[in-house]
């Protein structure tokens, strides 16, 4: 499927999660999505963003618009090189936290999008992907 654009960002701290949330809505609104779809992707590249930074210790987001004959969408990758998930079923579940939010993190972001795959090996790192279509 053809990638239209695509933006690498470096995740280290807070104000390259800010970047992230300005770069999906960016694109986003290049898209043409609704201001709704528009506020659900930026809310779960806030989560995933954040995830990387604090979970994954750092890592890089890539998002990409793209185009699948006569539908656009955007597509998050979040990719880190840290712990890993032990158990992802766990951790996609509502209240599972391994921090001191409330964990609607990785189950949050997931009800967000229309594709979500995760992907991670204990000690290895982690690869979310997430896809919204307008």
């Amino acid at each position: 499927m053809p990638v239209r654009r695509r933006e690498v960002i470096q995740l280290r701290g807070d104000a390259d999660v800010v970047r992230v949330r300005q770069t999906v809505r960016g694109v986003c609104t290049e898209e043409g999505f609704s201001l709704v779809d528009q506020t659900k992707m930026v809310t779960a590249a806030s989560e995933l963003a954040r995830n990387t930074v604090i979970h994954g210790r750092g890592g890089v987001a890539v998002v990409e618009s793209l185009e699948d004959g006569s539908r656009r969408g955007v597509r998050m990758t979040f990719e880190d090189e840290g712990p890993g998930i032990p158990d992802i079923d766990r951790a996609l579940q509502d209240g599972f936290t391994t921090g001191h939010g409330m964990g609607l993190g990785l189950g949050g972001a997931r009800r967000l999008v229309h594709d979500f795959q995760i992907q991670s090996m204990v000690g290895a790192g982690t690869r979310v992907v997430a896809v919204r279509w307008r």
